[in-house]
């Protein structure tokens, strides 16, 4: 099915999504507040310590059988399963605020005690390590010999400050999620490397009265840093009570065993809200990461006077990606992961995935997402909001992937994982702002004319969709040849008009 790209359908909606948010309110949190269903056009000023925990060995897990097959991903897939499932009843225990677990990443964020009271920075840095050594001594609990999962292994990055705290997400899938320094340094920090233990960033350690490191992420805590952060902490809990909990859960609600089906094409008709472990999707597909390239930096820039411009640009950009995505390509948006939409896309029907054809529409799909940045920076810089510095980073790769809701019954989680979606992630992660990268299996599976527009480093820049759609279309590529006649298709009747008004400007009209 050809898939195609319209600036005027695009601007249209840029622009109806820019007077969404005209208003802006900016908000301070206070301990009443709720953030689950953040209104689009206000955010709240939060001042808070952020917990960044990655599982170290997702990649382990999904590499335990050589081929990519059922018995691997469900393997990983309980291996998730099991570790969620107790640190969402740490942080329900400790009162902390789960932002987010995407895969192997969990985002947590300590806003207790408040800052009115006296030393309150340096207490929730305190309780952030208390809580980050509990997830770490629970989740070395939490494995399945019997089942062939292990125990996880845990490295966590920690940092403390001012973020605001927007909506995430659409309906089924709503989340807070934190715009600012504390939430990406943790995260970097905490993604720095594959040494376990629990890294504070010099800000936290300053804050926290230690001495700052040379390199603190190659820094962790000492046993007697994180012993003198528990007692201060004083958790209502224990390692030992949370294990037993989880495990009489794990006996009185049982995960049962996962089982997949294939959605037939296109997977925009996907609905995620009705899946469960039991219930899940397979199948060969594209995963495609696109990320706000600068956005940090740009965040950090306009947090104290312009916070309101932030979240414009915030879900004006994200909300044109997903539109894109979804409605141009009939893709399927998995989530939002704080400035960056990860989605699949499939090509194919029911029993079977037109591996070339998926390649060269989400091809296609990359220049349709480039072509709504760019034209999202110009319709917001026509307003007067600055955009300056920002980017698009885009990454996609071909292999297996899994879509199913994983968790606690009554509050699951969406999760995608496979070899590829990691591999898609990783191909993003070495774009710059204005390049697309490719992965190897999408590239071996792809049209010559994909193959050489990407070239022998599977990467390139500015490619639009009409730098796509012409170069591939040129080189005899079916989808974007088809895709091409089906955007001139529809733009003849308009053409037709505006030639005729040229011709007899003086016409009668009808």
């Amino acid at each position: 099915m050809a898939h195609t790209w319209n600036h005027d359908r695009a601007l249209e909606h840029i622009k109806k999504k820019i007077k969404d948010v005209e208003t802006m309110n900016i908000a301070t949190y206070t301990r009443d507040i709720s953030l689950e269903h953040i209104p689009t056009n206000k955010a709240y000023r939060l001042d808070g310590v952020h917990i960044y925990a990655d599982i170290l060995n997702l990649s382990d897990m999904l590499s335990v059988t050589q081929e990519e097959g059922e018995t691997c991903h469900k393997r990983t897939l309980r291996f998730l399963n099991l570790h969620y499932r107790a640190v969402h009843r740490i942080l329900k225990e400790c009162d902390t605020i789960r932002v987010d677990f995407h895969n192997q990443r969990l985002h947590a964020v300590v806003a207790k005690p408040y800052n009115t009271l006296q030393d309150a920075e340096k207490k929730r840095i305190q309780r952030a390590v208390a809580i980050s050594q509990l997830i770490i001594d629970v989740l070395a609990e939490t494995g399945d010999d019997d089942e062939h999962i292990p125990n996880a292994k845990v490295r966590i990055g920690i940092d403390s400050g001012e973020a605001l705290a927007v909506n995430n997400g659409r309906n089924g899938g709503r989340e807070p999620l934190f715009l600012g320094d504390p939430a990406n340094h943790a995260a970097k920090i905490a993604g720095a490397g594959k040494a376990q233990g629990i890294f504070l960033t010099n800000n936290a350690r300053k804050a926290l009265g230690l001495k700052e490191a040379e390199e603190p992420k190659t820094t962790p805590l000492t046993t007697d840093e994180i012993q003198s952060c528990q007692e201060q902490a004083n958790l209502a809990v224990s390692k030992d009570a949370i294990v037993k909990e989880w495990r009489k859960d794990l006996k009185d609600n049982p995960i049962g065993a996962f089982g997949f089906s294939r959605h037939t094409p296109p997977l925009r008709t996907m609905q995620i809200v009705s899946l469960s472990p039991a219930n899940s999707r397979r199948q060969e597909a594209i995963s495609i990461y696109a990320d706000i390239d600068g956005f940090t930096a740009y965040v950090s820039r306009h947090l104290k006077e312009s916070a309101e411009d932030v979240v414009r640009v915030f879900h004006v950009i994200r909300s044109e990606l997903d539109r894109v995505l979804m409605t141009e390509f009939e893709g399927r948006r998995i989530r939002f992961i704080g400035d960056c939409v990860h989605g699949l896309i499939c090509e194919g029907t029911a029993k079977t995935t037109d591996e070339e054809e998926t390649v060269s529409n989400a091809t296609l799909c990359s220049g349709g997402l480039r072509s709504s940045f760019e034209l999202s920076l110009e319709t917001l810089s026509a307003e007067d909001i600055d955009t300056d510095g920002l980017g698009l980073a885009i990454g996609f790769e071909l292999g297996p992937m899994t879509v199913t809701r994983l968790g606690m019954q009554g509050d699951r989680i969406r999760c995608s994982v496979s070899r590829s979606v990691l591999g898609s992630e990783k191909e993003q992660s070495r774009c710059n702002g204005r390049e697309t990268a490719i992965g190897q299996a999408a590239y071996d599976a792809a049209t010559e004319a994909v193959q050489s527009l990407f070239g022998p480093t599977r990467k390139a820049a500015d490619l639009d969709y009409n730098e796509v759609v012409e170069a591939l279309s040129e080189k005899g590529d079916d989808a974007a040849k088809e895709s091409k006649a089906a955007a001139f298709a529809t733009a003849a009747p308009a053409i037709a008009k505006s030639a005729n008004l040229v011709i007899n400007p003086h016409a009668r009209a009808e």
